[in-house]
Parts: C-alpha cells; structure tokens; sequence
C-alpha cells in the first residue's frame, strides 16, 4: 500500500507532489471502493471521481459531523500508516492549501475543491427557457447551470457547436458563458443549448423567438366607382406573429358600421362594398397590430357619376415573349432558317420599370422599357444565356450561360445597376480556381415583404458534393459548404428565413437511388441531416411558412410547414401522376395569412389547385398539351405558370399554341388567348 511521511514542515511542499499525495489518497479509496462493490460498473470518470471522494471524505469524518480536523486526519495516517517514506507533503496539506475559509475544518464542498470534483446544477424550471426578440434588436442568452469549478459554457444550435465558429452576428460567449446575437434576424430563431463543456449530461434548451412588426400592403390605393357597383379594398400583411388586422373609414372603426352591404372578408382582410353610394367615398385605412408594433396604409373608393374607366395602362399585365413574338432587330432571321424566329428563354421583371429577357441562340439579354413598351438594349452575355435572377437588394441581375448546348464551359455574370437608364454590361463572377466551367446552377433567394435585404446565394458545382456560397455584393465566393458525408450532389434548393434553413434536393446517385432532402442551417453554414423521409423539388411560399417538395418518380407532393419557432412539421401529402412542371404561389381569396398553390403538368393538360391550409385539391381541366419537354431545353419548365402578384386574381399558363387564363377567386378557367406558339416565357409586370 502507498505510503507517505509525516513532513510537518509543510513550507517545502512543492504543487506536484501535493498533487502526488491527492491522487495517493483517490488510489486508496478505489482500492477500498473496488473491494467494497465488485459487481458495480461506473462508466463515467467524474461521476466516479465525486463517488470515491464523497466515500473518502465520509471515512475521514471520524465523528460525522461534516467537517474534518487535524486529529481526524491523524487518524486517517495511523490507520492507514501513511508515514512511512520521505516527502515534503503530508495529508496535513490539504488544511494547509484547500481550507478555503480557513476555519481549520475541511468541509465536503473543500474536498471537492480540493479533489477538483465538478459540482453542477441546474434548477428543473429553467431547464427550458424562453427569449423573445425583435428583429434588428440584440438578444443575451444567459446559461443558468452554475457550480464550483464550473467549466466553460458550450453553445449549440442544431447541434452545431457555435463557439468555435467565427460568425459575425453570434459572438462574444462572455466571462459568464453567455451567448450575444447582435442583430437578431428571423433567421436566428429557433432552439439553443448550452452545456459546459465535457458534462454535455446536463444542458439548458434556450428557445429564441422572434418577432417582427407589421408591414402592410393595400390595393388599389384609389379607385373610382359609379353608384349601384361593388367595390372592394383589399389588405396584406405579414409579420411574426401574424397581424390582427382593423379598418377604419375617415378616421372612424367601421365594425359598427358593418351590414348586408358593407362587409368584411376573408378575416378581415378584405372591405367588400355592394352597390355602393355616394357616402361610401372615403378613405379606408387598413391597420396591422402585433406585439412587435403597428403599420397601415390607406385605400381612397370615390363613388361618382361617370367614374373613370380605368384606362388600359402598362402595369398590371402579364407579358409574353413567343416564337412569332418582336421581329425586326428583336429577332434577326438566322442563316439557313426559312422563317424569322424569336427563341426565348427566361425573363424577370426589374421593379415594374424593366423586363430582361434572355436570347439563347443570340446570346444576348435583352432590356425591355416596360414604359415606352420597346427594346432599350441588347447585352452581349457569354454563349447560351439560359437562366435569369434579379437580385432586388444590390439592383442586380444574374446571368447563368451555358458556353454550348452541351453545357460544357457555363458561366456567372451580372448585371448591376439593373434598374438604372445607364448602359449596361455584364460582370463575371469570381471563378473558382480560375475555373468557370464548374458552374452547374445558382439559388438566391426571394425577397418578402418583411424580408427585404438578401446578402448572400449559392451556386451548385457540376458532379461535386458541395454548395458554394457567394456574398452577392461582391460577388465573389466565401464560403465552401461540404454534402460529401452525405454523398449529395445538389440538384435544386429551397429557402425559408423562418429558422434560416436551406432544403436541397440531391440528384439521384449512381445506382439512381433517390436521396432525401438535405437541411443546411444558413446561420451555421452547416447540414442538419435529411429532411425525415422527404425526397424531391422543395419549393417555399412567399411568406415562408409552408415547404411544398415534389417527387416526380413517386407521384407524391409533401407539404411540410415552418412554424414561427422555426420547427419543421409534416403536415400531408398528396398523390398525383400529373409529372409536374411548375409551381405558383398565390395568397388566399378567403383567409388571411394563407396561401394557395397551382401546379402545372409537363405532359398532361391539367392544373392542380391546392388550398396548403386544408390540403383541399380541385383540378382545373382541358388547358390542351403543353411544349414537349424535348422542344424545351432551357431548364426543366415547359409549361411555366405565372401568378400576377401579391393581390393579383388571375394565373397564366401557356400550352404549346395558345395562352390560358386562370381565375384564382374561382379556381377555373377564365379565357384561352390563341395562336400563341411557344409563349413559354412568361412575365407579370405590376404598377410601377
């Protein structure tokens, strides 16, 4: 048995062997421990620690009265004979070195110190606790386990841990181990936990809910009605969490005013005015409430003899670029080709001023002056410019260019200042390695109402398992986020600032096994893991509530929604074979803070209509066949459906010779606009 000698010195008691003489005492009590309970197994070193020196310290303690003096330590060194060999230090030390009141008596909270057992707590009712921020404000996360020895705090957000990475908004995990976001976004809710570190047993759920004011929209902002019409004024607003909304007439709530003629609809959300009179003429002021803070805006009704006809304007109408379309410059006839045609890709809409649309075969995008209804420009891109993005928060428009039809050398181009009557050109991106010909495809993510600045996109890599995120004011990339321990190529992707998550679709691997959707955490740059069982194209609503993934191969549509906490749930599914090919979102005639969904088919002359609240499905039917996907090999939509906006009623899908117009008040056909041959490539354009 180890033995120590009686130095009563004490002064010559160097750390290390101090040390030598604890661990001596550790050994002993194991050695008694071991012999006390063979059959007993402790996995863990520290909860084993705290047995051997509660047991140590119950054995000191002679008399039991739960402090230790030098005549029980006495005891301790007769008993065991721990004074046989030479050393500076003796127990006698421990009074000497870890009395830390200095009361002459050890008491078990000194052993532990003095053992260095790590005594952590955390009371049962803040084992969850609940933050609430507004957005743009900073938030302090405080960790309430407490103890002696405590040691540093650890933080995770899905299971990320958050301090080791260098994140610009999450920072400064101060002296008391808490977590500062400095300017709280509604990407950053969502759950938090901290731990300290090695004793991750024990932790604290912080869940960090965010809210943000209200932001309304109306429509129309003024209108003019003979007596004896109906009129109605209209109200949108989002915020988290979702607005109450309120209308008030000159200055004066109408809910006592309300009657058979005067109503309100879709919760609220809506003034439906039925023959209407002279007295209606007011201004109706629409007001959004939450927690967070209040917005309005007002919509002007003048009932009047010979009420303008509102006149045929320039906004509010869908355009449509087909083969027959613009000639002239706009269309040169190419060589070889007996009859002048115009081939069209992809076009977006830049703030209701201008279209850009792109020319494949020409390889060029053209400016159009939603105005003056002519073509103010022509952008040379590089070869084969397939696909367009405005990015509404730098003024910018992306160019994806394939460099062939084979794809073989693809390209990023911008053109910035998309908005302004200057004259334009394109950018490159910065290439990877020198290398543009990795580019597959590229994500930036929508604008909303509440969410109105985008700083960063990704771009997909041919046949690698990354994405590659890209910082859209410079334009150049930052950041490298691995798949590969997922073994996923991403196809396409999905964005929701709820929660700040990204969903990618992976392509098929080798053997064609379908993969299921990936979650990256956009606040982390990093993967959650699969998105449960979910395989196929995700696609996100305008207010980010609601996920709709599509998988072809299965005939299966899943709708999964995004709570204001940033919790992913399921929600249903719908079985179709309609092979869909595009997807438009439009807000809900007859609840607020809801939205619809139409489904176009790529083979067949259907449109899907679904309610996401209800999950009710109605088809609209006989819309003739659309282009064949091998006549259309620009991206995967040959039947594209375009709704008209935020407040728009009506939805367009073109088949191969002809237009149709959707009712979305009344889910049905309105009209069919013939003699359209390839009108694939559609744009809303709104009031400027």
């Amino acid at each position: 048995m180890a033995s120590v000698s009686m130095a009563l010195s004490g002064d010559k008691c160097k750390p290390t062997e101090y040390i030598e003489v604890k661990n001596m005492l550790l050994d002993l009590q194991n050695q008694r421990y071991i012999a006390q309970s063979k059959d007993k197994t402790i996995d863990e070193k520290m909860a084993l620690k705290k047995l051997l020196v509660d047991q140590m310290f119950n054995y000191f303690d002679s008399d039991k009265n739960g402090l230790v003096d030098t005549n029980e330590l006495s005891q301790v060194i007769k008993r065991d004979e721990l004074g046989k060999e030479p050393s500076d230090c003796s127990v006698f030390d421990l009074l000497k070195y870890d009395d830390y009141n200095s009361d002459k008596h050890l008491a078990l909270e000194e052993f532990y110190r003095a053992f260095h057992v790590v005594q952590l707590s955390l009371p049962e009712d803040q084992k969850i606790s609940s933050t609430a921020a507004t957005v743009g404000q900073s938030a302090v996360l405080s960790c309430a386990i407490q103890g002696t020895l405590r040691p540093p705090i650890i933080w995770k957000r899905n299971n990320v841990v958050l301090n080791r990475l260098d994140l610009e908004d999450i920072s400064d995990f101060g002296d008391d181990g808490s977590l500062y976001i400095t300017k709280v976004t509604t990407t950053h809710m969502g759950n938090y936990t901290c731990y300290a570190d090695g004793y991750d047993k024990l932790y604290q759920t912080h869940i960090l809910q965010v809210t943000v004011p209200p932001v309304i929209r109306v429509y129309p902002e003024s209108q003019a009605r003979e007596p004896g019409v109906t009129a109605s004024l209209r109200c949108h607003a989002e915020g988290i969490p979702n607005p109450q909304l309120g209308w008030l007439k000159n200055g004066i709530d109408i809910t006592p005013k309300l009657s058979k003629q005067l109503t309100l609809q879709a919760n609220g959300s809506e003034v439906h005015i039925s023959n209407v009179r002279y007295e209606d003429t007011g201004a109706y002021t629409c007001i959004a409430k939450n927690e967070a803070g209040v917005d309005e805006d007002i919509s002007s009704l003048f009932v009047e003899d010979s009420a303008r006809k509102t006149r045929l304007g320039i906004g509010n109408m869908f355009y449509v670029f087909y083969e027959d379309g613009i000639k002239d410059e706009v269309c040169p006839k190419a060589d070889g080709d007996p009859v002048q045609r115009c081939v069209w890709a992809t076009a977006v809409n830049v703030k209701n001023k201008f279209i850009y649309v792109t020319q494949p075969t020409l390889d060029r995008v053209l400016i159009v002056d939603v105005q003056s209804q002519k073509v103010v420009q022509a952008v040379s891109t590089d070869p084969v410019p397939v696909k367009l993005h405005y990015d509404k928060s730098h003024d910018q428009v992306w160019v994806l260019s394939w460099g062939n039809m084979e794809k073989n050398s693809p390209t990023l181009q911008v053109i910035t200042q998309a908005s302004g009557s200057v004259s334009h050109h394109t950018i490159h991106t910065q290439p990877v390695g020198k290398q543009f010909d990795r580019v597959d495809d590229f994500f930036i993510p929508a604008t909303t109402l509440i969410i109105s600045h985008i700083r960063f996109g990704y771009v997909l890599h041919k046949d690698e398992p990354v994405l590659q995120k890209i910082d859209l004011e410079t334009m150049s990339y930052i950041r490298t986020i691995s798949l590969r321990d997922y073994n996923c190529i991403p196809q396409s992707l999905a964005y929701t600032h709820l929660g700040g998550y990204l969903f990618i679709c992976c392509k098929p691997d080798t053997t064609g096994a379908v993969l299921p959707q990936l979650i990256v955490d956009s606040v982390t740059d990093s993967v959650i893991g699969y998105n449960g069982d979910v395989t196929g194209t995700p696609h996100i609503s305008p207010d980010g509530h609601y996920l709709v993934s599509i998988d072809d191969t299965k005939g299966l549509m899943r709708i999964q929604s995004i709570t204001t906490r940033g919790e992913i749930q399921d929600a249903f599914d719908i079985h179709t074979n309609l092979h869909i090919s595009d997807v438009a979102f439009q807000p809900s005639f007859t609840e607020a803070h809801q939205y619809n969904v139409y489904c176009s088919s790529s083979t067949q002359t259907d449109v899907l209509f679904m309610e996401l609240s209800s999950g009710k499905v109605k088809m609209v039917k006989s819309l003739k066949e659309p282009i064949k996907a091998s006549e259309w090999p620009w991206n995967s939509k040959n039947r594209l459906i375009k709704d008209s906006g935020l407040f728009g009623q009506y939805l367009m899908t073109p088949s191969k010779e002809s237009l149709f117009i959707l009712d979305g008040r009344l889910n049905k056909l309105n009209c069919e606009i013939t003699e359209v041959e390839r009108g694939n490539t559609v744009i809303w354009v709104g009031e400027a």
